[in-house]
Parts: structure tokens; C-alpha cells; sequence
């Protein structure tokens, strides 16, 4: 840096420190190299689109120089009524990641620390160093969260561990009795951050979403979104239930306005639409198995996936690299998700799609290792 440059950078305002050691969070990517058509498989969207009612409750929407309710009320009570909970306890963000942000921000701040998993979501640690907080990694087992490992970590100085269930990008889960030993085993000053993003994918008895302890324990909160199964990403909008204390806290922080209008009212016709939502549980349990298989057969290692994506593991080999694979797949419209930022440099994450997105990955697959 030149004196210039120096004397310059000297007067100008200074982030506090910690914030340029985040690294941005970068999407999955939305465009390919080639192919005569796009398959988006980066970002678990849902193949089948928003429920028609969310659609209709968008064009039906006017009053636009109207302010929305701050307070989500109609929402909230949608959302306490498809679920059997109690709305007071509910709060709505600008999608999860608002929710997980406002945690860190209440509960965190210089000299704490938080507890997050070896391949867990990398907004959990953007969030603990926004709030001046200290990231602590646990170690994972065969790409699952290690209870014990976890456990280990925890201090006086642990304010939150963030626990995503079913997690991504590997897509493994721990069953409730592991989530209850978990919880069995925090302090009571340590909140427990279920993150549940995928949880209406999963079809294993031995999985809760959180909402059992989110209802009864002081230091347990559950957040869900409305981006995956339900088709909504384009409106970010995310929930969570919590202990009164708890909800109180992130309400008294959050903007006023936090959660526009248009989100809210294609959301409620959303979460009211089970029929719609089950068709698309029902396309996931049908595709993902079948290109797990497909994939496997080529010789690539697939962790095992409970949500709407898979985590392929390719080879070291010159040419057979994630990185050669997702040149190659790109080359033929196909877009999945590059999961070095995780830790997994020769991974690929790949959404489950529409049959025809599923089977020309597959066709293009069988091309690369072919090549």
C-alpha cells in the first residue's frame, strides 16, 4: 500500500473487529456454460414450484403503499394453526437466516462462543462473528454431528449451539433421542438452535423437528423456512417457536417491519395447502432414492440424504475431480452446487429436481466418468 493509500486508509470508518474475517456467503450458481436447457440444481429449490393458492394470494395482493402488520399476526396464527402451536410463541423473519442472525445478535457478543458442526450451514459461523462472537467447530462422524463431540466443546463461555437437522449440505440427520441427549446435556444459559429447514422431507421415525423441546425446554429454539418444500425462496420468509423469554428477545431487536406482505399472504395460502405439499414430499421420495442409485452405480460415493439433495464424492484423479465434473455438467446445462466453502472440495451438491433435470445429470454423469 502506498503512503497515499495509507494516509487515506487511516481516515475513513473501520469495521470492528471480526467482520472482514467473514467470508461472504456465495449462492449457488443460477447459469450454465451450455446445453440446450437449464437444469438449477444448486440451491434445493423445489422442482414443482410454489403452491397455486401462494400464486393467486400474490396477484390478489393491492393496498401496495400500505405498511405491512409488524407483527405477522395472520401469519403466525396460519402457521400455530397447521401446527398445533401456540402463536405468541411464533416469530416470522426475512427468511431463517434473519432469525438465525437475530439469535446471534441477542445472545452473543465479544468473548462468547458458539458451537456449530464440522459441515454445518456456513451462515451459522457468518452470524457468530457478526455478533463479535467466536466460532467453535465440533467435529463430525461419517459427515453426521457428533453429539459427544459437541458436548466436549461446551464452556461457561457457549451461548449458542447451532444444530442443523436434517444438516446441508450432506443431508444426514440425528434422530430425537440424539437430540435429546444433546439437550440433556447443555447448561441451562446455552440456547439450542434447531435448525429445520429440510424437515418436511424427512421420512424416518426416529426424527423430530424440534418443536417437542421448543415447546418445553427454556433454552430451545426450532426455526423452519418457507424457501424449500413450500417454493418460496424468492420471498424470503422463515418462522421459528420458542420459550416466551426467547421470542421476546429476538422480537425486541428485529426491524418493524421485518417481513413484507406479499411474503406473508403467499405464505399462509402456502402452509393451508397440505395437498400441494405432500405431492411434493411424495416427488422427493420418489427421485431421490432413484438417482442416489443411479449415481452409486458409477462408482461415486453418495452420503446418505434425508432432505431434497444429495452430496456426491468424486475421485482425486486428474480429469475425475468435483471441479472437472462441474466444468463437464455445466457444459451440458446441468448446475450443481460446488461445496468447497464447506470443507469438501471434491464434492458436489446436487438438488433433487424434475424427472427430466434427474435423469439428464444422470446422462451426463455416465458421460464424464465414461470420459
Amino acid at each position: 500500500m502506498t503512503d497515499v493509500a495509507s494516509e487515506r486508509a487511516a481516515k475513513r470508518p473501520v469495521p470492528r473487529a471480526g467482520v472482514l474475517e467473514i467470508a461472504p456467503y456465495i449462492p449457488g450458481r443460477s447459469k450454465a456454460t451450455g446445453g440446450d436447457k437449464l437444469h438449477k440444481l444448486s440451491s434445493n429449490e423445489t422442482p414443482l414450484g410454489p403452491s397455486p393458492r401462494a400464486i393467486e394470494a400474490l396477484r390478489s395482493l393491492d393496498h401496495l403503499e400500505h405498511y405491512p402488520d409488524g407483527a405477522a399476526t395472520d401469519l403466525r396464527a396460519a402457521i400455530a394453526r397447521v401446527n398445533g402451536l401456540n402463536a405468541d410463541r411464533i416469530i416470522c423473519g426475512t427468511g431463517s437466516d434473519e432469525i438465525l442472525e437475530l439469535v446471534a445478535r441477542a445472545y452473543i457478543g465479544p468473548g462468547d462462543e458458539a458451537i456449530y458442526s464440522e459441515y454445518g450451514f456456513l451462515v451459522y459461523k457468518i452470524a457468530i462473528l457478526g455478533a463479535g462472537g467466536t466460532p467453535v467447530v465440533a467435529p463430525e462422524k461419517d459427515m453426521t454431528a457428533d453429539v459427544d463431540a459437541i458436548l466436549a466443546r461446551v464452556t461457561e463461555r457457549t451461548k449458542v449451539v447451532f444444530l442443523a437437522n436434517p444438516n446441508n449440505p450432506t443431508g444426514t440427520y440425528l434422530p430425537f433421542s440424539e437430540i435429546r441427549r444433546l439437550h440433556a446435556g447443555l447448561p441451562g444459559h446455552t440456547l439450542l438452535v434447531l435448525d429445520a429447514a429440510y424437515a418436511e422431507y424427512v421420512r424416518r421415525n426416529d426424527y423430530e423437528a424440534g418443536v417437542e423441546l421448543a415447546a418445553t425446554a427454556d433454552n430451545v429454539l426450532m426455526t423452519r423456512t418457507f424457501s424449500k418444500i413450500y417454493g418460496l425462496a424468492a420471498l424470503r420468509l422463515g418462522w421459528a417457536y420458542g420459550p416466551d423469554h426467547v421470542i421476546d428477545a429476538l422480537n425486541r431487536i428485529r426491524g418493524p417491519f421485518n417481513v413484507n406482505s406479499a411474503a406473508m399472504a403467499a405464505g399462509i395460502a402456502a402452509i393451508e395447502d397440505r395437498a400441494f405439499t405432500d405431492r411434493a414430499a411424495e416427488h422427493n421420495e420418489k427421485w431421490l432414492p432413484w438417482v442416489t442409485r443411479e449415481i452409486e452405480a458409477l462408482g461415486l460415493k453418495v452420503t446418505p440424504s434425508v432432505g431434497n439433495f444429495i452430496l456426491i464424492h468424486f475421485p482425486e484423479g486428474v480429469g475425475q475431480t468435483a471441479a472437472d465434473a462441474d466444468l463437464y455438467l455445466s457444459g451440458r446445462g446441468c448446475v450443481l452446487r460446488q461445496v468447497a466453502a464447506y470443507g469438501l472440495p471434491n464434492a458436489l451438491r446436487m438438488s433433487i429436481g424434475a424427472e427430466e433435470a434427474n435423469r439428464d445429470v444422470i446422462a451426463a454423469l455416465k458421460e464424464f466418468m465414461g470420459a
